[in-house]
C-alpha cells in the first residue's frame, strides 16, 4: 500500500491509517491512501460486491468513532473515512423537559381524578399514577427507536418529552437523529422498534389500569366529557380482564392513548414510523403509498362526518398534515439497493396488522352534558 502526496508523515496519523487498513483490507483492497481535511481516502478494489462493502464496514468503523462513504474519483473506487464529529449532548434539556412533562401530565391526571386544581392545588399529586403511565408508554416508544439506532451504530439523542397543556398534558416525545442511515435494514429496525415496544407498554398499562377501580365522576350540566371508542386490542384486554364497567381508570386511559399514538405513528406516509417502515420495505415505490394516504384519510374523514354524522375531524387534520409529509418525500439510505430479508418483511406486515388492532373509526368525541 503506497501513499499519495497528501498522506501525512505524522506517526500518530500513520498508525490510525494502518489500524483502519486492517479492518478495511478484507473487504476493500487498498493500493494507495491519501489524507486531507481530517479524512482518509483509501483507493483500491472492492473484494466483495461494492454495495455490500459499506454494510460490512459500517459497524466496525462506527464502533471506533469513524464514518465512511463509498465513491468514485476519476474512475477509481474510493473509500473515504473520517472521524465522527460528536455534538455534545445537552442532557439537561432532556431532564428539564421530562420534569416539566411530569408536572403538566400530573395536572392533567389530577383533573381525571376529579380534582379542581384551582381550588385544591395541593391535590394535584393525585395525578401521579396517570403521569407514570403516560410517560412510560410514550417513553418506551422512543426508547425502542433509541436502542435500535444504537445497535446499528447510528447517532441519535435521548428522548425529548414535550410538555403541553393538552387533555393528557403532553404532545408526546421525540428523538433526534444525526447523520446518515446506512441501509434499509437499519431504517426498518429503528422504525419498527418504536411502535412494537410502544404497543407492549400500552398493553401492560392497560392491563394494570383495568385492574384498578374506575374513578367515579360527578357530571354536571354544561360540562365537557370525552367519549372514547376503544380499539379491538383494548377490547380484547378488557374481555380478558373481566371488566364490565363503562368508565375507566386514568391509567387505563393512558394505555388507550398509547394505542391511538401507535396507529397514528404507523400511518404509512412521509417520515412517520409507518412511512419509514414502508420505505424500507418497498424502496422508491413507497412514495406512491405515501402520496395516497392523505387522500385515503381525507375520504375517511368525509365518510365519518357526512355519512356516519360523527366526529371525523381527526382524519381531516391528519389528511392535511400527511400531505405536507408526503410532498417532502423520504431521503434515501446510504446503501438503498440492499433489500429487506423475508423475516423483516413479515415483521413489517405484522406490525401494520397490530396497528389495525389499535384503530378506531371515531377515536373520541367531545360531548357537552
Amino acid at each position: 500500500m503506497s501513499s499519495r502526496t497528501k498522506a501525512p508523515e505524522d506517526a500518530e496519523i500513520e498508525a490510525m491509517i494502518m489500524g483502519l487498513y486492517d479492518d478495511i483490507h478484507p473487504f476493500f483492497k487498498a493500493y494507495e491512501v491519501g489524507y486531507a481535511d481530517s479524512a482518509i481516502h483509501f483507493y483500491g478494489v472492492p473484494q466483495i460486491d461494492p454495495k455490500m462493502v459499506h454494510q460490512y464496514l459500517w459497524p466496525k468503523l462506527t464502533a471506533k468513532g469513524y464514518q465512511l462513504s463509498f465513491t468514485k474519483e476519476l474512475g477509481e473506487d474510493v473509500l473515504v473515512v473520517s472521524p465522527i464529529q460528536e455534538v455534545p449532548e445537552r442532557i439537561w434539556i432532556n431532564v428539564l423537559l421530562a420534569v416539566a412533562t411530569v408536572f403538566t401530565t400530573m395536572f392533567a391526571g389530577a383533573t381525571m381524578f376529579g380534582v379542581d386544581i384551582f381550588s385544591e392545588p395541593s391535590q394535584f399529586t393525585k395525578g401521579l399514577p396517570f403521569t407514570l403511565a403516560i410517560m412510560f408508554v410514550l417513553g418506551s416508544h422512543e426508547m425502542g427507536h433509541y436502542m435500535a439506532a444504537k445497535m446499528h451504530g447510528m447517532r441519535t439523542s435521548l428522548p425529548y418529552f414535550i410538555p403541553f397543556p393538552t387533555i393528557i398534558g403532553t404532545m408526546g416525545a421525540v428523538i433526534k437523529h444525526r447523520g446518515i442511515i446506512p441501509d434499509r435494514k437499519a431504517l426498518f429496525d429503528v422504525a419498527v422498534a418504536g411502535p412494537l415496544v410502544g404497543i407492549v407498554a400500552s398493553v401492560i398499562v392497560t392491563f394494570i389500569g383495568l385492574s384498578l377501580p374506575p374513578v367515579e365522576y360527578i357530571i354536571t350540566p354544561g360540562n365537557m366529557v370525552l367519549d372514547i371508542q376503544v380499539p379491538l386490542l383494548f377490547q380484547a384486554i378488557n374481555t380478558i380482564s373481566g371488566n364490565t364497567v363503562d368508565t375507566m381508570h386514568p391509567v387505563a386511559f393512558a394505555g388507550w392513548v398509547g394505542m391511538l399514538v401507535t396507529v397514528l405513528n404507523l400511518l404509512p406516509s412521509g417520515q412517520l414510523d409507518g412511512g419509514h417502515i414502508v420505505r424500507a420495505m418497498l424502496g422508491e415505490r413507497a412514495k406512491h403509498v405515501s402520496m395516497a394516504m392523505p387522500f385515503i384519510l381525507g375520504c375517511l374523514g368525509l365518510y365519518v362526518i357526512f355519512v356516519l354524522q360523527q366526529n371525523g375531524g381527526i382524519w381531516m387534520f391528519w389528511s392535511i398534515f400527511l400531505l405536507l409529509f408526503a410532498l417532502a418525500g423520504h431521503p434515501r439510505t446510504l446503501n438503498d439497493d440492499i433489500k429487506l430479508d423475508n423475516r423483516r418483511m413479515a415483521l413489517g406486515i405484522g406490525t401494520f396488522i397490530l396497528g389495525l388492532l389499535c384503530f378506531t373509526l371515531v377515536p373520541f368525541t367531545l360531548v357537552i352534558t
